[in-house]
């Protein structure tokens, strides 16, 4: 058993421990991968992987053990026997060239995150278990107005990829009009998001609202698509999930790895090439960095920063208000009960949404 190996990350030099390690299972379509693997899969794209990581704070999900079936990511205190976890504060003995920001979460605490500066960070983490890269929606120049707006077409129950690439092209032309360029890329599961550069002007919340006249437009488009807060009210239907663009939500970035078997990356694409996909599957450890070495398909995403302004007229103009917020924040202005629909007893509530009684 080899202890050690090398992994060249730029100008520097980053140590992998344990190299043999398996952390991805060998599928009838892929190979075993190993930890040493997912080190240099890191430092073979880290031209795509920093452009979306450059001086960005970012957490890190780590599968230390590998991926395995059964195995679980913890998703809160109450996960304390979980195999994978989140790292949002710098993890202990990081190396003296790693960079930090802090952030304030939505509770109003704050902690220093790990801010990229140069592809050795992202091998590092590599090194500590990190599979998947979630950075935020901002620099650290300004953490508190977003630069890119996030569109997560998340399929439920009864949909299917080809549901969210169609999804995905109205989502497109929507864009177009208002003359905004989108860039597209598979989750590295069933699901497609899109990115938009915007103008570091807008609060989370505004961008949030953004997203939700985005959605309701493509609902009107296509009757495949909602915005139900509740799974329950969804459907099968693609769902744009809005709240991926409040504070301290994320999503892999491109480049990610993805903990599922074969080894799947969250991979940016052109149009056409999204158009003509069938199984984002094919899309992996072994597959990716070829297709960066031909060219990355988001090389001029910073080009042209948009303004938000159309999408916001849509949040302002079209039908329906305020929607939930995720259950770990305080309660919003204007936001509906936090209750299911099915469970909801109107005398129950107020009209500004609150329990009477409660």
């Amino acid at each position: 058993m080899v202890a050690s190996a090398q992994v060249q990350a730029g100008e520097r030099s980053v140590r992998i421990s344990s190299p043999e390690r398996v952390i991805y299972q060998a599928t009838p379509s892929t190979p075993e991968v190993t930890k040493l693997m997912v080190a240099q899969y890191v430092a073979s794209v880290g031209e795509g992987l920093m452009r979306a990581l450059g001086e960005r704070p970012t957490a890190l999900e780590r599968w230390p053990s590998g991926v395995r079936e059964g195995m679980r990511l913890a998703t809160g205190p109450q996960d304390r026997d979980a195999d994978a976890f989140y790292q949002k504060r710098v993890p202990k003995g990081a190396p003296d060239y790693l960079e930090t920001v802090q952030v304030r979460f939505p509770s109003g605490r704050t902690a220093e995150e790990i801010c990229p500066t140069e592809i050795a960070v992202p091998v590092w983490c590599a090194q500590m278990g990190t599979l998947t890269f979630h950075p935020w929606p901002v620099r650290r120049a300004d953490v508190d107005h977003p630069d890119e707006l996030r569109i997560d077409l998340d399929p439920q129950p009864g949909t299917t990829f080809a549901d969210a690439r169609r999804v995905a092209a109205v989502a497109r032309e929507l864009l177009e009009e208002l003359g905004i360029t989108g860039y597209p890329k598979t989750s590295g599961n069933r699901g497609i998001h899109i990115y938009v550069r915007i103008r570091p002007d807008w609060r989370f919340e505004d961008v949030r609202h953004a997203a939700i006249g985005l959605g309701r437009e493509l609902e009107r488009r296509d009757d495949g698509v909602t915005t139900a807060w509740w799974k329950e009210q969804r459907g099968s239907r693609i769902f744009v999930d809005f709240n991926q663009n409040n504070r301290d939500r994320t999503i892999a970035s491109a480049y990610s790895l993805r903990p599922l078997p074969g080894a799947p990356v969250s991979t940016p694409l052109t149009w056409a090439e999204l158009a003509e996909l069938d199984d984002p599957r094919t899309l992996n450890l072994f597959t990716v960095p070829d297709r960066l070495a031909d060219g990355d398909p988001w090389a001029a995403i910073d080009d042209v920063a948009h303004d938000l302004t159309p999408l916001l007229r849509l949040w302002e103009e079209l039908p329906g208000g305020e929607l939930n917020f995720p259950p770990d924040y305080p309660k919003m202005p204007g936001e509906p009960p936090r209750v299911q629909p099915s469970k909801k007893v109107a005398e129950h509530w107020d009209e500004a949404g609150n329990r009477i009684g409660g």
